[in-house]
C-alpha cells in the first residue's frame, strides 16, 4: 500500500488525461454517502476494515501511479490482486446510514486483466445495525473489461434501522488483474434498474411448523432477476414460488421447513441481476417453543372408576400464552389415547375400569398452528378394585373319595372380579360324634380350574362354599353340602378292650372304634397262644379267627389252656374294608393240679401209735407247674363235723404245728415237700418228729384221731391254686402202749439232759451270787419294797413253774414218741435241739431268775426209777 502510494504522482497526467473518467458522465445530485474518491475514501468517512486481509488502494488524478496505462484516468480506488493471495479480502467501508425514504446506491466498477484472467470477485454486503456480516446481495467476477460498469443497491432498511454497505475484493487464484470502484452516489430516489423491497414483516410459528416469508417487490422487468432469502448468519434460502401482482409489483414466497429453535434468526429478501441488486430489511423468524408442564399431574383422588388429578399447568417449558389445557389418559396395557379439554386446576376422569393402571398426561397449547406442546410428565396411578360383579355359581362336585372332595367352577374373569389381585377361597365345616367340629378356610389357585380339598373326615356331611374376595369387598356362593365316602374304620379303642379271664376261657368285650368312618358291618377277632406257664402246653399253632357282627361287642373263648397267655387281634370292618387291628394280651387262670384219685384206695402203708406211713402219688399240673406238695394234718375232735374229702376246701393258710397249739387250729401243716422231690409214688411217715421246710413233722398223740391231707400247690405271680385229697384217717387208741426204749439212744439222751441240767444250775448259782452282793449295797432299801418285791418274785415264780410244768410234759411226751417212732435212729433231733432253745442270760432285766422246781410222781421212761423232774422257774 505504501509502495503504490509513492508511485501515484508519476501517473496523475495520465488519470487527468484519461478518457475513462466516469464523472463526466455522472449527473445529478449526491446524498450523503456517496464519493467521488477525489481527496480519497477518508474525505468521504470511508474506512478501511480493520480485520481484513489487506486495503483498497487510492489512486488519485493529480498523482501518478503503477498502473498499466490502459488503466483509466481519474480518482478511485483499486485492488491489485498480483500481490495478494488467492483467498484473500479487502473490505472498504462506507458509512452508516438512515434513510428514511425511498433511496438508490449508484457506483461504478470494473475488473480488469491485462491477460484477460479472472483477477477476482466484488462483492457487496450490507451490514444492518452493526450485526453481522451476511452473504454478499451482490456480486461480479471474471474479467469485466477496461471501461467502467454501473451497477445499482436497492436497499430497503426502514428508519430506524441502519445499515453500512462494504465494498469486498476477493482475490482469485488467477492472481493478475485489477478490482476497481468508483463514483459511489446515494440517489433520493428509487432505482431504475433495480427492484425495491417493501417492508418485510417478521414471522413467528411455533416449533416444528412450516415457516414462510412473502416479499412483495417493486420494478420493472425485476420477476426475471434471482431471488432468495438471506438469513443472517448467511445460509441461502432459495424462492419457493413468485407471483406477479401487476407489471411494476411482484411476491416471491419462501418457506422454512419444521422449524426450530436454532432456525430462529434475522431473514432479509435479495434480487440481483447484473445491473444491481436489491435487498430488503431483516425480519425475525420467531419460533415459539409449545409449553409443556414441568411436573407431572398430581393425584388427589382415586376411586374404582375415577381419578382426581391437579394439573400442575403452572411450571412450563416453552413459551405462552396458555390458551388451551387438556388431559390426555391411557392405559398403560393398551393402545388408545383419550383427551379432555379442562379449564379448571383440577379435573375429574369418570368412567374408568376397576383395578387398572393408567398414564395421565397434561398438553398445553398457546397459538398458532402447532401450539400443541409436548405431553408432560406422566402420572402413572391404578383405579381401586371394585366389588366383585356377583358371586360364583354354585360348586360343582367333580370328585368325592372318603377323604377328600374335587370340586370345579367356572372361570372367574375380570369382568366378574372387578380386580385383578384377588383371592378365592373355599370354606367348609363338618359335625361329627362327640361334639366333634371343624370348620377351615383354603385359599386356592384362581388359575386352576379344579380344586381339592384334602383330610376330611369319612362318611360325613361337609358343608362347601366358594368365597370371592378382592380388597373392595366378598360375594359368597350358596352352600353345597357332600357327604363324602366311607373309609376302613380306624383302630378299636385300646383302652375299650377288656378281658375277664377263667381257667379255660377268657370273655373279652370292646368298644366300637372312634372313628367308625362308616357303618361297621363286622368285627375279626384272631388270637393264638403266645406263652404258657405250663411248658407242657404247646404255643406254636395257627391263629384262629372268630367274626361278629356289627351289633356284638364281645365274646367268649372256650376250650382254652389255663395259665396260658393269648393274644387277641380285634379289628372292624365297612364295606370299605378292614381297619387297623388293636392287640390285647389276655392270661388265663391257672387250674389246681390235679391229684390220683384215692377214692376207695387206702394210701396207708403204716401205722404206730404215733406215726402212720402213706402213699404219696405225684399231682398233674394243669396251666403251671407244682410249686409244692403239702402234708396237712388235721386232729378229729368229737363234737367237730367230719369233711368230705370230695367237697373239702384246702388248706390255703399253713399253719405250723406249734401256732396250731397256741392258737388252736385244728390242723397243722406236718411237712411241704418240693416237686423234685416226688418224681413218682413214694411212701412218707406223718409223725416222723422230722423238719419239712419249715415245718415240724411232729409224732402223733397215741390217743387222738387225725386225718392226713395231701396237698398239691401251683403258685405263678401272684396267683396260687391248691388240690387236697384225704389219704388217710388215724383212729385215737384206746390206752397207752408199752414202749421198751432202746438203751444206747436212752443213755445218750440223759446225759444230754444231764448237761443241760447242770449248766443251768451253774448257772443259777452265779446269779443268786450276784443277787445277794447287790442286796448288801443296798441296805438302805426300806422293808416294805423288799416284801414288795419278794410278793413280786413269787407270783412271777408260780406263772414260770406252771409253764415249766407243761414244757416238761411235752418233753417227756416227745421224748417217748421218738424212743417209739425212731427206735433205730440213734441220733434223732429232740424237742430242745429241734427248736432251739435257749435260756436268757441273768443280766437281762426282763429276764427273771431261773430255779429248778421239783415235779414229782413221773415214772421214769429210761430205766423205770423213781428220779425226779424239774420243771424250769423264773424268780
Amino acid at each position: 500500500m505504501d509502495t503504490a502510494a509513492a508511485a501515484l504522482p508519476v501517473f496523475v497526467p495520465l488519470l487527468l488525461l484519461s478518457p475513462w473518467s466516469p464523472l463526466g458522465s455522472a449527473q445529478g445530485q449526491f446524498s450523503a454517502g456517496g464519493c467521488t474518491f477525489d481527496d480519497g475514501p477518508a474525505a468521504c468517512d470511508y474506512h478501511q476494515d480493520l480485520y481484513d486481509d489487506f486495503e483498497w488502494v487510492h489512486v488519485s488524478a493529480q498523482e501518478p501511479h503503477y498502473l498499466p496505462p490502459e488503466m483509466p484516468q481519474g480518482s478511485y480506488m483499486i485492488v491489485d490482486s498480483s500481490d495478494h493471495d488467492p483467498g484473500e479480502k479487502a473490505r472498504l467501508q462506507l458509512p452508516t446510514m438512515k434513510e428514511n425514504d425511498t433511496h438508490c446506491i449508484d457506483f461504478s466498477y470494473l475488473l480488469y486483466s491485462p491477460k484477460g484472467l479472472n483477477p477476482g470477485t466484488l462483492n457487496i454486503l450490507v451490514r444492518v445495525n452493526k450485526g453481522p456480516l451476511a452473504n454478499p446481495i451482490w456480486n461480479v467476477t471474471g474479467f469485466t473489461g477496461r471501461d467502467w460498469l454501473r451497477a445499482e443497491l436497492a436497499v430497503s432498511t426502514f428508519w430506524p434501522n441502519e445499515y453500512q454497505v462494504i465494498f469486498e475484493a476477493e482475490v482469485s487464484g488467477g492472481r493478475s488483474g485489477y478490482i476497481a470502484i468508483d463514483d459511489i452516489q446515494v440517489l433520493s430516489y428509487p432505482c431504475d434498474k433495480s427492484p425495491h423491497f417493501l417492508r418485510l414483516g417478521d414471522v413467528e410459528v411455533n416449533a416444528g411448523q412450516n415457516a414462510t416469508f412473502q416479499c412483495i417487490a417493486t420494478g420493472r422487468d425485476a420477476v426475471h432477476n434471482k431471488l432468495w432469502l438471506q438469513r443472517r448468519n448467511g445460509e441461502d434460502i432459495p424462492v419457493a414460488q413468485t407471483k406477479n401482482i401487476n407489471h411494476r409489483r411482484f411476491a416471491a414466497s419462501f418457506r422454512l421447513q419444521e422449524v426450530t429453535k436454532t432456525d430462529q434468526d434475522l431473514y432479509r429478501c435479495v434480487t440481483q441481476s447484473e445491473r444491481g441488486s436489491g435487498v430488503s430489511n431483516f425480519a425475525q423468524l420467531i419460533v415459539r417453543e409449545p409449553p409443556r408442564p414441568i411436573a407431572p399431574p398430581q393425584l388427589l383422588g382415586v376411586g374404582p372408576t375415577y381419578l382426581l388429578i391437579q394439573l400442575n399447568a403452572n411450571s412450563i417449558i416453552g413459551d405462552g400464552p396458555i390458551i388451551l389445557k387438556e388431559v390426555e389418559y391411557r392405559m398403560t396395557s393398551g393402545s388408545w389415547t383419550e383427551t379432555h379439554a379442562v379449564n379448571a386446576p383440577t379435573y375429574k376422569l369418570w368412567h374408568l375400569d376397576p383395578d387398572t393402571e393408567y398414564e395421565i398426561r397434561v398438553l398445553l397449547t398457546r397459538p398458532g398452528e402447532g401450539g400443541t406442546g409436548l405431553p408432560g410428565p406422566p402420572l402413572i396411578t391404578r383405579t381401586k378394585c371394585a366389588e366383585p360383579m356377583r358371586t360364583p355359581k354354585t360348586l360343582k362336585i367333580a370328585e368325592i373319595q372318603a377323604r377328600r372332595i374335587a370340586v370345579d367352577w367356572e372361570s372367574l374373569g375380570y369382568n366378574i372380579t372387578r380386580c385383578h389381585t384377588f383371592n378365592v377361597t373355599i370354606c367348609y365345616h363338618y359335625f361329627r360324634g362327640h361334639n366333634e367340629s371343624k370348620a377351615d378356610c383354603l385359599d386356592m389357585d384362581p388359575k386352576a380350574p379344579q380344586h381339592v380339598v384334602n383330610h376330611l373326615p369319612p362318611y360325613t356331611n361337609v358343608s362347601l362354599k366358594m368365597i370371592l374376595t378382592n380388597p373392595e369387598g366378598r360375594k359368597e356362593s350358596e352352600e353345597t353340602i357332600i357327604q363324602t365316602d366311607e373309609d376302613v374304620p380306624g383302630p378299636v379303642p385300646v383302652n375299650s378292650l377288656q378281658g375277664t379271664s377263667f381257667e379255660n376261657k377268657i370273655f373279652l368285650n370292646w368298644k366300637e372304634p372312634l372313628d367308625p368312618n362308616g357303618i361297621i358291618t363286622q368285627y375279626e377277632v384272631s388270637y393264638s397262644s403266645i406263652r404258657s406257664f405250663d411248658p407242657a402246653v404247646p404255643v406254636a399253632g395257627p391263629p384262629q379267627t372268630v367274626s361278629n357282627l356289627w351289633n356284638s361287642t364281645h365274646h367268649v373263648f372256650m376250650h382254652l389252656h389255663p395259665g396260658t397267655t393269648y393274644q387277641f387281634f380285634i379289628r372292624a370292618s365297612t364295606v370299605k374294608g378292614f381297619g387297623p387291628a388293636t392287640a390285647i394280651n389276655v392270661t388265663t387262670n391257672i387250674s389246681a393240679p390235679t391229684l390220683p384219685d384215692y377214692e376207695g384206695v387206702d394210701a396207708s402203708l403204716n401205722e404206730t401209735a404215733t406215726t402212720i406211713t402213706v402213699l404219696l402219688r405225684p399231682a398233674q399240673a394243669k396251666g403251671a407247674p407244682i410249686s409244692a406238695y403239702q402234708i396237712v394234718v388235721e386232729e378229729l375232735h368229737p363234737h367237730r363235723t367230719k369233711r368230705e374229702a370230695g367237697a373239702m376246701e384246702c388248706y390255703q393258710v399253713p399253719v405250723t404245728y406249734q401256732n396250731a397249739q397256741s392258737g388252736g387250729a385244728p390242723y397243722y401243716f406236718a411237712a411241704e415237700l418240693p416237686p423234685g422231690n416226688l418224681p413218682e409214688p413214694a411212701p412218707f411217715t406223718v409223725g416222723d418228729n422230722r423238719t419239712y421246710q419249715g415245718f415240724w413233722n411232729p409224732p402223733l398223740a397215741p390217743r387222738k384221731g387225725y386225718n392226713i391231707y395231701f396237698q398239691a400247690m401251683s403258685s405263678v405271680e401272684k396267683e396260687t391254686k391248691t388240690q387236697c385229697v384225704r389219704i388217710a384217717t388215724k383212729a385215737a387208741a384206746t390206752e397207752e402202749p408199752e414202749v421198751i426204749p432202746d438203751p444206747a439212744k436212752q443213755t445218750d439222751r440223759v446225759v444230754k439232759i444231764a448237761g443241760i441240767s447242770a449248766g443251768i444250775l451253774v448257772f443259777i448259782l452265779l446269779l443268786l451270787v450276784v443277787i445277794l452282793i447287790v442286796k448288801k449295797r443296798r441296805s438302805y432299801y426300806s422293808y416294805s419294797y423288799y416284801l414288795k418285791l419278794a410278793k413280786k418274785r413269787k407270783d412271777a415264780m408260780g406263772n414260770t413253774r406252771q409253764e415249766m410244768t407243761h414244757m416238761v410234759n411235752a418233753m417227756d411226751r416227745s421224748y417217748a414218741d421218738q424212743s417209739t417212732l425212731h427206735a433205730e435212729d440213734p441220733l434223732s433231733i429232740t424237742f430242745m435241739d429241734q427248736h432251739n432253745f435257749s435260756p436268757r442270760l441273768p443280766n437281762d432285766p426282763l429276764v427273771p431268775t431261773a430255779v429248778l422246781v421239783p415235779i414229782t410222781g413221773r415214772k421214769n421212761v429210761y430205766h423205770g426209777d423213781n428220779n425226779s423232774c424239774f420243771a424250769i422257774s423264773y424268780l
